[in-house]
């Protein structure tokens, strides 16, 4: 009870500050902010553009290495923190130092919801990508939006992905009590219902631990300090090596049948 209790001042607080009451960005966030339509719409009545938020370049398409996308928004993104201390940032750290050939490209757009992760889809999947780890919807829920849009939404980009052969990590998040308990629930129980929909991998709730400790979170009572952001990683960490894992024995067993079938030709 008591860290519902957290989580429900917690999002109360962000609700407040997408609101304009409290919320305020810094030069550097601002000047990157990312040319999305649909995600500038999101960002005007939603949370600021993040230091960590840019798309990769064609030098980045180029290097050819497999990739773990996120697409994801603020959370994502890093907002308030130096790129390095970004989750997927701390994701590529703990790839390296365990020998993962892996690139992970950071594609969260602060602000940005379920519809802005749709538009921007096909640009984030360039690229040899193997896994997403979709953490969109939150923005949707701070905006009262309807549960059934957010759940197509997300649906279709977990469709789009799967049909692409990219495997799908898929986290969760709360929505404020403003909207009610019903809203409330029903959008808590949308991403359990499509991680069992559509076969994907799937993290509860993406600040588990974090959420409504004043110890782990910036002073806007949303976005993880850098404790926090690691606290987060260690906990997708969990959910993502098993799908990393499953990737590279499905690589090996398909180079042994290429070995396989030229000693036969």
């Amino acid at each position: 009870m008591k860290r519902v209790a957290c989580v429900t001042l917690a999002l109360s607080l962000h609700a407040v500050c997408l609101l304009g009451a409290g919320c305020s960005r810094s030069p550097r966030d601002a000047a990157n902010e990312v040319s999305d339509p649909v995600a500038q719409s999101a960002r005007s009545s939603a949370v600021e553009v993040s230091s960590g938020s840019r798309p990769f370049d064609s030098h980045e398409l180029a290097q050819g290495r497999p990739r773990v996308v996120f697409l994801g928004n603020s959370l994502t993104a890093g907002y308030g923190l130096p790129k390095e201390q970004s989750v997927p940032s701390l994701i590529q750290k703990r790839l390296d130092a365990e020998g993962y050939n892996v690139e992970v490209v950071n594609q969260g757009v602060s602000g940005d919801t379920s519809a802005g992760g749709v538009s921007r889809l096909d640009w984030s999947l360039s690229g040899d990508v193997r896994v997403l780890v979709l953490e969109l919807g939150g923005n949707d829920g701070l905006r009262g939006l309807p549960i059934e849009t957010t759940k197509q939404n997300l649906a279709q980009i977990i469709t789009t992905a799967k049909q692409r052969g990219v495997r799908v990590l898929l986290t969760g998040m709360e929505a404020p009590p403003s909207h009610g308990p019903a809203y409330t629930s029903q959008f808590r129980q949308l991403f359990r219902d499509l991680a069992r929909e559509h076969d994907v991998a799937f993290m509860p709730f993406f600040l588990e631990g974090v959420a409504g400790d004043s110890a782990l979170n910036q002073a806007d009572g949303i976005h993880p300090t850098a404790e926090g952001a690691a606290i987060v990683e260690q906990a997708l960490w969990k959910s993502l090596k098993p799908i990393l894992e499953e990737v590279r024995h499905a690589e090996a067993a398909q180079q042994r049948r290429r070995t396989d079938t030229t000693k036969t030709q």
